[in-house]
C-alpha cells in the first residue's frame, strides 16, 4: 500500500470517526525518509530543550513550557510562515486561560525550516485537504513541554476535555523521558466516550477532528521523582482562512 492510499484511508477514518490513533511507524510510512532520519529527527527533537515556561496559566501552575508559530497555506502555493502574533482562544473554548492574547517565543527558524518540521505540515495539509479540499488555511504551531516531578503532576491538558475552535488538530508526540500515564481521551459532542490511546513512542499521533469530538489528556506523573521528567509534543491546528 502506498504512501498516498494510507493517508487516504487516515482521511476517512477522521470523517467516519472524528478521530484516528497513528503509531510512529504507520505515520514514518507517510512522511519522506530524510525527514525521519536520526540526523534531522534528533535536531528536531532537541529543540524542545530550554523552552521559556508559560506564563499565562490561570492555575498558577510551572509545569508547562512552550514556543509558537504561524503559518498560513493557500491553494497551489506552499506553507509559508506569517508574522509572529499571539495565541488567542476564546473562553468558550479555553475556560482556564482563554479570552487574552498570549504571547510565546517563536519556534526557532531553523527547526521550523527543516526537514522534519516541513514534512509534518506538509503531510497534515495533505490530510485535512483530503476532506475540505484545497483552500486556504490558518495554521497554528506549538511546542510543548510538560514537567512532572515530586512537586505535583503535570497536566497535558489543563482545561480539561475541550476543543480547540479549529477544523483540525493534530497532536505529535516527539519525546517522552520518565513519566507513566499522559493517555488521551476521545468524547462525542454528547461527552461520550469514543477511544482513548497513549502516545509512547516518537511520531505516535493523535489526528482529530475538532468539530465533531472533544479531547483530553490525563496528567503525567514521574516514574523516578528525583529525575527530570517531561513529555514533549508537537500540536499543530488547521482552520479555515
Amino acid at each position: 500500500m502506498d504512501a498516498v492510499t494510507k493517508r487516504h484511508d487516515v482521511a476517512l477514518q477522521l470523517t467516519e470517526d472524528g478521530f484516528a490513533f497513528l503509531e510512529g511507524a504507520q505515520l514514518d510510512a507517510m512522511l519522506p525518509a530524510e525527514a525521519i532520519a536520526p540526523e534531522a529527527w534528533n535536531d528536531f527533537a532537541a529543540s524542545w530543550d530550554g523552552m521559556p515556561l508559560d506564563t499565562y496559566m490561570a492555575d498558577g501552575g510551572r509545569y508547562r513550557r512552550r514556543r509558537f508559530g504561524v503559518f498560513s497555506a493557500v491553494p497551489h502555493h506552499t506553507i509559508r510562515r506569517a508574522p509572529h502574533q499571539p495565541h488567542y482562544q476564546d473562553r468558550d473554548y479555553n475556560t482556564l486561560n482563554g479570552g487574552i492574547e498570549r504571547w510565546f517565543e517563536p519556534i526557532d527558524a531553523r527547526i521550523a525550516e527543516g526537514l522534519s518540521f516541513q514534512a509534518l505540515l506538509g503531510f497534515t495539509r495533505s490530510l485535512f485537504e483530503e476532506r475540505a479540499g484545497s483552500i486556504a488555511w490558518h495554521i497554528e504551531a506549538h511546542q510543548f513541554r510538560i514537567e512532572t516531578g515530586p512537586d505535583g503532576a503535570g497536566l497535558p491538558t489543563p482545561e480539561g476535555m475541550h476543543r480547540d475552535g479549529v477544523d483540525y488538530v493534530l497532536v505529535l508526540m516527539v519525546r517522552r523521558s520518565n513519566i507513566e500515564q499522559g493517555t488521551t481521551t476521545i468524547h462525542d459532542l454528547e461527552g461520550r466516550p469514543l477511544g482513548s490511546f497513549t502516545l509512547t513512542r516518537p511520531r505516535d499521533a493523535a489526528l482529530v477532528d475538532d468539530r465533531m469530538v472533544f479531547h483530553g489528556v490525563t496528567p503525567v506523573v514521574p516514574l523516578d521523582p528525583v529525575q527530570p521528567a517531561f513529555r514533549d509534543v508537537l500540536v499543530l491546528t488547521y482552520r479555515r482562512a
